[in-house]
């Protein structure tokens, strides 16, 4: 079985013919022609292995589809009657030519080069490819391929700060037609950094209003020493639409001193070449908050009433209930001790 989208081949292997390609503007009338067969040759058509059911006519060898559009893309095979023979096998693509193509070039690794990359508005359906050809003082300069961008090439400067303007003409092609672009510039027109990388903001300790902002040139800028840039940074707490601005001659870093205390704020840097070209896009957004200071331990001044401790006798030491006595009176002490005298006397009389 064979891979169409990569090889265009018939399916059927047995009597197998590689498929032409055929490529129709969309919305035109399109005709096919079955192989070298005469005008009075009697065929039938199938389409992807079915048959014909979109709007069509057949006139002898030749299959014509009014208005096509992207539905009749496909693999249209024709078979001669009455045996059936297969005499032709067509994939038929449907697009638009291309338009001129929108080109920018920028440097951004300024001085050694610059890089120009394009792109199509509209789609064209169809496989489109892209000549470029850049010229400098009379003469064309060597263009290479961006391995990592499909539409992108790279340029390197023949010489620096040079007066001569730049010429770049790009032409877009695919089988229904082409369209080219031409720009001009300068070399100091076309310089612009990378933005800025490794952006931090850092609370200062025992300072409310202060934030510490520091960042590193970006990677991409070769030459930071012979090249200088510098920066621009822009803040502002996110309960404000208002951006403040501090502009940067070569320093890495800005302490910021007017925060809004306990608010948080976003930061952002731009960059920019010392003498030529234009501000970088702006770094990545980084969010900070000026220093808090940490709430004292709360204490409660509020004084809690125990109750009072109640004393109670100790327990006695036996676990046997004790037995209470009767109370004696004063009579009856004197009656217990006059007893024995008075019946010792009781005795004498009777004797």
């Amino acid at each position: 079985l064979c891979n169409l989208t990569e090889y265009a081949c018939c399916i059927y292997c047995y009597n197998c013919k590689v498929a032409r390609n055929q490529y129709e503007r969309m919305g035109s009338d399109v005709t096919m022609q079955c192989g070298s067969l005469d005008n009075d040759a009697s065929v039938s058509w199938k389409v992807n292995g079915t048959d014909v059911k979109a709007q069509h006519r057949l006139e002898g060898p030749r299959l014509v589809l009014n208005e096509v559009d992207l539905g009749h893309n496909g693999l249209y095979s024709c078979f001669q009657n009455p045996h059936g023979e297969r005499r032709d096998t067509i994939y038929l693509h449907i697009g638009i030519p291309p338009r001129d193509p929108t080109v920018t070039c920028r440097s951004n690794t300024y001085p050694k080069g610059f890089y120009c990359s394009w792109h199509q508005l509209h789609p064209t359906y169809i496989p489109t490819t892209f000549e470029v050809d850049v010229q400098h003082n009379q003469r064309s300069l060597e263009v290479q391929k961006d391995p990592d961008h499909k539409n992108r090439c790279r340029v390197r400067f023949p010489e620096v700060f040079s007066s001569y303007p730049y010429k770049v003409n790009v032409t877009a092609v695919n089988a229904l037609g082409k369209a080219s672009t031409t720009i001009s510039f300068e070399e100091s027109s076309i310089v612009k950094p990378d933005p800025p990388e490794r952006v931090t903001a850092t609370p200062i300790r025992f300072n409310a209003r202060r934030l510490e902002v520091s960042w590193q040139s970006p990677a991409t800028w070769p030459d930071i020493d012979n090249f200088p840039l510098k920066y621009f940074l822009r803040y502002r707490p996110l309960i404000r639409e208002q951006w403040q601005h501090v502009e940067l001659s070569d320093s890495t870093s800005h302490t910021i001193t007017d925060a809004y205390a306990g608010k948080e704020y976003i930061i952002q840097v731009a960059a920019k070449d010392t003498e030529i070209g234009t501000w970088s896009d702006w770094s990545v957004a980084v969010h900070a908050t000026p220093w808090i200071e940490d709430p004292l331990p709360i204490t409660s001044t509020t004084e809690v009433d125990f109750p009072t401790e109640t004393k109670t006798s100790p327990i006695p030491s036996s676990n046997a209930p004790q037995k209470a006595e009767p109370p004696v009176g004063r009579a009856a002490r004197l009656l217990t001790f006059f007893s024995p005298l008075l019946l010792g006397m009781l005795l004498l009389f009777m004797w």
